[in-house]
């Protein structure tokens, strides 16, 4: 199963093909145009039984922000039609979406639903919260293969792929679960890491990167950090306690010999509250409520036809289509 961070995937089509992609009326297209593309050629490469489009219903979900104001704010924009002087830590409330992105994103999800597949968002969620409720239902399998026009075609029976720019959620690497990296260029270049590569690319495994991220901080997400504490140290401490649960024990035991070190001891100690609700902010949440959406439906031939003319996409929607098709064919 392909797990895709739809957001992710169009915002990254949008600022990596030019907006000369248009359709007829003139409106670019790219990021339409590029989602579909992509989802083409991850089909043809990894043989999926299912696609899953998972889903922003909400990028800046309240109660993370009650937990850590400071989550997500360099997205905002000012001055926006809710914006409130009295908020501490900005302004806005309207993520800085450009405008000529806002009904390419409407159209894919259109696009989407009339493709049959699955598009599971749920209220006061992330899609990184759905991704990690889906991905935590998942377990590896055996590999099934058939002859199929004189080749012999396969794919992992069980198990997902997480399809993200976003490093938080290697939190859900894990036997059965991989992610494939979007970042360092095309496709061809992106890393699809499991738990070995994990450790090898940042240090720690899976299930404590969320420790380094609190640790260290993410600027992408506007999490602070430990200030005074570097991804070095954050890698030490994790590799030396077991994880954030045994550096704190630690400090509240007054343990002060490297690599917890006085100066360090301190810093957490100082700022034991804030890692907490750190911890649950940059968490991904694995108990995300269903909805008919996040199963697939039918294709809906009159539907893609439309959006395929009005958007000059259909040949890349029929590309899509073919190639999820193709990967069905493959025995259960």
């Amino acid at each position: 199963m392909l797990l895709l961070d739809s957001a992710s995937l169009y915002y990254r089509s949008f600022y990596a093909l030019p907006d000369s992609m248009t359709a007829p009326d003139g409106r670019p297209h790219n990021a339409i145009r590029g989602f579909l593309s992509t989802i083409t050629r991850l089909t043809r490469q990894y043989r999926p039984s299912a696609v899953v489009a998972c889903w922003d219903e909400d990028w800046r979900p309240g109660w993370r922000v009650d937990l850590l104001p400071s989550y997500k704010t360099h997205r905002l924009e000012s001055g926006g039609p809710e914006s409130n002087a009295s908020e501490p830590l900005g302004q806005a409330v309207a993520e800085q979406t450009p405008d000529a992105l806002v009904p390419q994103a409407e159209a894919i999800a259109q696009i989407v639903a009339a493709m049959g597949l699955a598009r599971p968002g749920s209220a006061g969620f992330e899609a990184d919260d759905v991704i990690a409720t889906l991905a935590a239902r998942e377990q590896g399998g055996a590999i099934v293969a058939r002859e199929q026009g004189g080749a012999i075609v396969a794919r992992e029976q069980g198990g997902a792929i997480v399809v993200t720019g976003d490093r938080d959620l290697v939190q859900v690497v894990r036997p059965g679960v991989r992610l494939l990296l979007t970042v360092n260029g095309g496709m061809d270049k992106w890393p699809l890491l499991d738990g070995a590569a994990v450790i090898e690319r940042f240090g720690v495994e899976p299930a404590r990167y969320v420790d380094l991220a609190v640790l260290r901080g993410d600027p992408s997400d506007g999490i602070p950090g430990v200030h005074g504490i570097g991804p070095k140290t954050a890698v030490t401490l994790i590799s030396h306690f077991g994880g954030l649960d045994g550096i704190l024990a630690a400090v509240e035991a007054g343990a002060t010999s490297k690599p917890l070190t006085p100066r360090l001891a301190g810093l957490l100690g100082e700022n034991r509250d804030l890692i907490g609700r750190m911890r649950v902010v940059a968490t991904a949440r694995t108990d995300v409520p269903t909805g008919a959406d996040w199963e697939p439906g039918p294709v809906q031939p009159d539907d893609l036809a439309d959006l395929g003319s009005r958007w000059g996409v259909t040949r890349f929607v029929d590309e899509a289509l073919g190639a999820i098709a193709s990967a069905q064919t493959v025995d259960e």
